[in-house]
């Protein structure tokens, strides 16, 4: 077992009355690494300028995690079949809509993945299928979540 930790900071600003819902949405995310990223409710959902486009929002955050972690996990598998991988690049997509409840929700998430390889040993088709497969069976974060999660080559 492990565990993770962020912590999240936010405060209201000068002059904000807060009560009248009109308060500003920018906020922090501290990871236990040092590393701090602006963040924000999406301006999807709270319009500018009440928060901030240039951060990152919760529900971007989510659909990277994902790619992220099948990423990571597809390195691993990768190197150890003994293919090189030269780059990975995924364009990944997080569809936000009603769930059956009639909630919001992160019902879908497509990862995009381009994937190049060095050397002389080349997947087949076959192959890059697999190691997506067995990367979206191992991820942490895809095995915690009930969203529908795709790899479109």
């Amino acid at each position: 077992m492990s565990e993770h930790t962020a912590t999240i900071k936010w405060a209201r600003g000068e002059g904000e009355i807060f009560t009248d819902n009109r308060y500003n949405r920018s906020h922090q995310w501290d990871f236990d690494g040092g590393v701090t990223v602006p963040a924000s409710s999406s301006p999807q959902a709270v319009r500018v300028p009440l928060s901030n486009p240039a951060a990152v929002d919760p529900e971007e955050a989510f659909v990277a995690s994902l790619s992220s972690c099948h990423m990571l996990w597809f390195l691993s598998l990768a190197a150890r079949k003994g293919l090189v991988v030269e780059s990975y690049e995924d364009r990944a997509v997080g569809r936000l809509e009603r769930n059956d409840r009639g909630k919001m929700a992160m019902s879908r998430v497509v990862l995009r993945p381009a994937v190049r390889y060095a050397g002389t040993t080349q997947p087949t088709p076959e192959d890059v299928r697999a190691l997506h497969e067995a990367a979206h069976h191992e991820c942490f974060i895809a095995n915690s979540v009930t969203t529908v999660v795709t790899v479109e080559e």
